[in-house]
């Protein structure tokens, strides 16, 4: 071989480790999305605009270094179970899930793949891990837990809706979290303000109906709108309805109030989402789990509907107004 081949020869064995180690700095990396609300949501749109957003200016682009395998649950027990699977089955770098249920799914499918959370109520209650400082394993993120919400909901309600002597609590318990995680401040303060309160379990979008026409049977009739992604998904018919038979109701999320509902207490959902988006970052560059704290709510918001409450015949007080976040005319 003569001495230039060589040299040429040896070159390209030092140049090859160097490219080899470009090409996998630069390797796309991939992460599964599982939301259990449904595509159409504009609202939840609004939540996953918020986290490709952050992402983007933590550095990470879908369809340049960053591949992203969303799948929707749309409020589908089935459905999420059979979207957990194929996405681990993907082996992905992480995954992001919102809702009690995608978790509960995915933490079945996975011990190993690093796994964030938005918008779970109560991440202990549902056995996913003991502590809120030290979950371990493999799961962390962004809860919603705060227990004390099921009393401003019956204050606010009552507040609003001075009438209020009966509030049924809409919810699906297949998809809903546990209703206890509430329960205790909701008696507390339904005692203080001398109402009745009482669960209505409904299963399918048919039963939603009965239970807003049994509070218009008599007066003083309210409805508490849980969290639940059943309830958001039948948000419209909700919201319809409530207004048909003249039923004050309390939602627990923004995005039913600037639907049409009369009054919605929560947290900020999107600022949860990119919140998750910065733990997602986090883990792409090597943080460990164990690193990664379980984050309660900061900020929450109040939104009133006065169109709604004009129709519902309710006047509301100033000191209600000037709390509020939102006043949507």
């Amino acid at each position: 071989m003569k001495r230039r081949e060589f040299m040429t020869l040896l070159g390209s064995a030092a140049v090859w480790p160097l490219i080899a180690r470009a090409q996998q700095a630069e390797q796309i990396r991939r992460i599964g999305v599982l939301m259990g609300y449904t595509e159409s949501d504009p609202a939840v749109q609004s939540y996953l605009a918020a986290f490709r957003g952050t992402l983007a200016k933590l550095g990470w682009v879908d369809g340049s270094n960053l591949r992203i395998e969303l799948r929707w649950g749309g409020a589908d027990a089935d459905r999420i179970k059979t979207f957990a699977k194929e996405l681990v089955d993907l082996r992905p770098d992480a995954i992001l899930g919102a809702t009690t249920p995608v978790i509960s799914a995915l933490a079945r499918e996975t011990r190993t793949i690093p796994t964030v959370f938005a918008v779970v109520a109560d991440p202990i209650g549902s056995g996913f891990f003991a502590s809120l400082a030290h979950p371990g394993g493999n799961i962390t993120g962004f809860t919603t837990l705060d227990s004390e919400l099921g009393g401003k909901w019956v204050g606010l309600l009552k507040e609003i809706a001075p009438y209020t002597v009966r509030a049924a609590l809409l919810i699906n318990p297949t998809t809903a979290p546990p209703l206890q995680i509430y329960m205790p401040s909701i008696q507390a303060a339904a005692t203080s303000f001398a109402i009745e309160v009482s669960a209505a379990p409904v299963h399918a979008k048919g039963e939603i109906e009965g239970v807003i026409a049994a509070q218009a049977r008599n007066p003083g009739g309210s409805l508490i709108v849980m969290p639940d992604i059943f309830n958001r998904r039948n948000r419209d018919l909700i919201i319809a309805l409530a207004a048909r038979y003249g039923v004050p109701a309390i939602y627990y999320n923004r995005a039913f109030a600037e639907s049409g509902g009369l009054i919605a207490y929560s947290d900020d959902f999107t600022e949860q989402f990119r919140q998750a988006a910065g733990y997602i970052n986090r883990i792409l560059r090597g943080s460990k789990m164990g690193e990664l704290p379980i984050q309660q709510p900061t900020k929450f918001e109040l939104v009133i509907n006065m169109k709604t409450a004009k129709a519902l015949g309710l006047t509301v007080s100033s000191g209600l107004l000037s709390i509020a976040d939102e006043v949507i005319e």
